[in-house]
């Protein structure tokens, strides 16, 4: 008999025990070994067999074995221990407190930031993630605690999570959503001043409420505040919108999008008022799901303060920071314009219901695009966001090409989108035995915030060895088991099965390749050359084994074609003890994948990778990179961490360059990686791969790190955001001032021109090292000398009178004449075809960039 819903007891502690609860229930334990060891004492077969969650194992172990540890001293020590632990690393200053104590003046570090993010990766025993979105999401959480930063993380709590996967028998992806009880989540309720849960609301068409009760998890010192719909206060269709990640419609996701932007800013609100947190100053879009939230914060400043649209728009801009993830437009949410209307709900005067305050039509033209009928999320988010970045140096430029239709009259180059690398969470993802070769530290979590690892050149090469043994012997072992599980629910019985426990060679190179599958990602790129790969596979002098992990979405047909396509070939009898597929990968599994890879394979269409961090985590663990240059690898391949594999870049014929790109990995591998693995010293150890390990580690190591990326957001982002933020919301004059300022410039620019220009001091025959003054007379229309940037532009000039690599200088106001004359004195630097233009820019201190507002007038 089935039940019709499902609920957890938690079980009563001892009272001599009670400090594990509060161990449990910060889930600092999933990346704090002593705490997991801890934990594994109580009862290591269910801890094993819950598969590292303590929650489960506590609602499973039995009442006379607690009563024994209340009465075991030597458990109760240490229990002891790590609670004291615990509430040190809850409490002591860290990396960012310093920071606030060495700031110099004018530099404003944020009281509080709230990061929002669809998913968020912490720990699998906290489903709420997907892939790379959601582990970065949890990584910078996680990462934000052990440097103190003070981050309050939001996002969506999903009954069903997103689904766990299995094979059919011919290969094809099977979905499962099985239900989470909240009790039974290391999470607990956020309470207000009455005792009660609070919760949010959200209007909704036809006069209903989105309710949301308000569940925390704690990351450490950050609060992850989860919004969950599932009460009974919906009705059935409202209720169903937090059941699913990235499940359903359109219609579904929209729901999904404004419950997290705008019932997220109004449950943090509740949240630092029943908890006497600090309100945030700045607000952290990870990626363009979070976009509402500025909407919700403009109709907050209008209905609280009086602001106008425009001028509210000026406060929210100054404290908002927006992430992009993905290098592809198709990548980006588009909602259809009439179904963003219908849940913005005007009225007969066009005001929104659900914002009340903003016209309608004004929300539409913030996520206008090209496509009159779409509403862009992304270009919502770089509008309502004064500062923008990409998540590797090459998807910074790449999304500068993307997006430069939103600032017309610039170059690419000059779009106001940085770059932050990612990063992964070193206590995380790095096995237990490579904190030895990161540092002989006395607090391990210091390696998270080391700018160096010299300690991994002092490692012997035989330690380095034996680590890397030990890693792949795990990988092997669990790779084993997760097949013939896999063999099993697809109907095979046990009894077939014995050749899944001699699978794999825990002395063979492997070769790692596991990510969400997705056409760009090109899972099978490996079989374009079937015979060859095989070949490689069962080379008797130096064979080479592959194991491989992957999700499709389960609305993508294509990924599961290619995984069906990869799963098959793996399932032939001639080949399958040297390539293994894993089902149902997740962190728990990818922490083993990453470690026990000896090679990381990616190779994706470049430039569409953004990021990539699973290669990082393999390198936190001394495994080398074999790549496409793109995301990340792009910028820190440095000739001795592993192998780039070469790009047919400028093939527009698709299969001719996935054929091209897949012969150089197979010479690779056949040529470059299988020898120096094979080639073996006196004691039977590829000293030459061994220094290649080595360099990774104390290369890579402290450049790859979540910390890195975290500490990079505060000193470019964070820090800069609240400088703006203060200025613009402690004063609203100030804020009121600068949308006035905005409504004039826009006002007067149409009539702002470069009436002329002329040159002087370069002679007939201009040469290197000849200085050129460039004098220009400029009608400002009506605004002031200190409302604009006058620039002398010089560049190398084609055919076309094109500028390229260009330089700015700032031109000197001299006076008044025929018009407003600027000045500046060139050097001649570059010989070759030279030209030189001038242009007219806003400027403001509270302008973050000159392309900020989209204008400019050039001569």
């Amino acid at each position: 008999m089935k039940a019709l819903r499902r609920f957890t007891v938690r079980p009563q502690l001892p009272e001599s025990l009670l400090p594990l609860g509060a161990l449990i229930r910060n889930l600092r334990w999933s990346w704090h070994p002593a705490s997991q060891d801890l934990f594994a004492d109580i009862d290591r077969p269910l801890w094993e067999r819950f598969e590292g969650d303590p929650l489960k194992l506590l609602g499973a172990v039995s009442v006379a074995r607690l009563e024994e540890l209340a009465r075991d001293h030597h458990f109760l020590d240490r229990m002891h221990g790590l609670a004291g632990d615990l509430n040190s690393y809850l409490s002591e200053p860290r990396w960012y407190q310093h920071q606030i104590e060495i700031a110099p003046d004018g530099v404003v570090m944020p009281s509080s930031i709230a990061y929002f993010s669809m998913e968020f990766g912490v720990s699998e025993v906290l489903p709420i993630y997907s892939g790379g979105l959601g582990i970065l999401a949890g990584d910078h959480l996680k990462s934000a605690s052990d440097l103190g930063v003070p981050i309050i993380g939001v996002g969506l709590l999903y009954r069903y999570g997103y689904f766990w996967q299995s094979l059919s028998a011919d290969g094809w992806q099977q979905e499962h959503y099985p239900a989470h009880d909240p009790q039974g989540l290391p999470i607990e309720r956020v309470l207000g001043a009455d005792g009660e849960q609070l919760s949010v609301s959200v209007p909704m068409p036809g006069g209903r409420e989105l309710t949301a009760r308000i569940w925390q998890a704690n990351v450490g010192r950050v609060p992850l505040l989860l919004l969950d719909a599932d009460n009974e206060s919906n009705d059935d269709e409202l209720r169903s919108t937090t059941d699913r990640l990235y499940g359903g419609d359109q219609d579904h996701r929209i729901k999904q999008e404004i419950l997290l932007g705008v019932g997220g800013v109004r449950a943090v609100n509740a949240f630092c008022e029943a908890t006497g947190h600090a309100l945030p100053e700045v607000f952290h879009m990870n990626e363009g799901h979070a976009g509402f939230l500025g909407l919700e914060r403009i109709r907050s400043l209008i209905a609280s303060d009086g602001l106008t649209c425009n001028e509210a728009v000026s406060a929210v801009r100054a404290g908002t920071v927006f992430t992009t993830h993905t290098p592809v437009p198709a990548g980006i949410d588009r909602f259809p314009v009439d179904l963003v209307r219908h849940y913005l709900d005007g009225d007969h005067e066009g005001t929104s219901r659900l914002l009340p305050g903003l016209q309608v039509d004004d929300v539409i033209a913030f996520g206008a695009e090209d496509d009159p009928s779409r509403f862009n999320m992304a270009h919502m988010g770089l509008r309502l966001a004064q500062r923008a970045n990409g998540v590797a140096k090459l998807h910074g430029v790449v999304s500068r090409e993307m997006f430069a239709g939103l600032y017309p009259g610039f170059e690419p180059e000059e779009v106001p989108i940085g770059s932050v690398t990612n990063g992964v969470h070193l206590p995380s993802w790095a096995a237990r035995e490579m904190y030895d070769v990161a540092g002989d530290m006395s607090d391990w979590q210091d390696l998270a915030s080391a700018s160096e690892w010299p300690a991994a050149g002092r490692v012997s090469a035989e330690r380095l060895w034996e680590l890397r043994q030990t890693l792949r012997g795990r990988l092997v072992t669990m790779a084993r088991s997760a097949v013939k599980q896999s063999w099993l629910l697809r109907g095979s019985s046990s009894a077939e099965l014995g050749w899944t426990e001699t699978i794999l060679d825990p002395e063979i190179l492997t070769i790692g390749f596991a990510r969400r599958v997705s056409t760009y990602k090109r899972l099978t790129l490996m079989l374009r050359d079937p015979a060859r790969l095989k070949a490689i596979l069962l080379n008797p002098d130096r064979p080479v084994q592959i194991v491989i992990a992957g999700k499709a979405h389960p609305a993508d047909e294509y990924g599961k074609r290619f995984m069906q396509e990869m799963v098959r070939f793996a399932d032939d009898a001639g080949i399958r003890h040297r390539i293994a597929f894993l089902p149902d990968y997740d962190m728990g599994m990818a922490s083993v994948l990453c470690a026990g890879a000896d090679v990381w394979l990616n190779n994706p269409i470049r430039p569409q990778e953004a990021s990539g961090t699973s290669g990082m985590k393999a390198a936190l663990n001394g495994s080398l990179n074999l790549s496409i240059s793109d995301g990340w690898w792009d910028e820190l391949y440095d000739g001795q961490d592993g192998w780039s594999i070469p790009t047919a870049d400028g093939i527009a014929d698709e299969h001719r360059r996935d054929d091209l790109e897949a012969s150089a990995l197979y010479e690779l591998i056949e040529q470059r990686v299988a020898p120096l693995f094979y080639n073996r010293g006196a004691q039977d150890r590829p000293d030459g791969w061994v220094e290649k390990v080595r360099h990774t580690l104390s290369y890579l190591g402290p450049r790859v790190q979540a910390t890195r990326m975290v500490r990079d957001y505060v000193t470019g982002y964070y820090s800069p955001a609240a400088t703006f933020s203060r200025a613009t919301t402690s004063d609203l004059t100030v804020a009121k001032s600068l949308s006035a300022w905005k409504d004039t410039v826009r006002e007067a620019w149409p009539r702002i021109r470069v009436t002329s220009v002329d040159t002087s001091g370069i002679g007939q025959e201009p040469s290197l090292g000849n200085v050129m003054t460039v004098r220009a007379y400029v009608d400002l229309g009506g605004l002031e000398p200190e409302d604009v940037e006058v620039q002398a532009v010089t560049g190398r000039v084609d055919a076309t009178e094109q500028l390229h690599e260009v330089t700015t200088m700032p031109m000197t106001f001299v006076g008044n004449g025929d018009g407003y004359r600027y000045e500046a004195q060139l050097p001649l630097t570059r010989s070759g075809a030279v030209g030189y233009t001038v242009r007219v820019l806003p400027r403001h201190e509270l302008l973050a960039s000159a392309a900020e507002l989209g204008l400019v007038t050039t001569a």
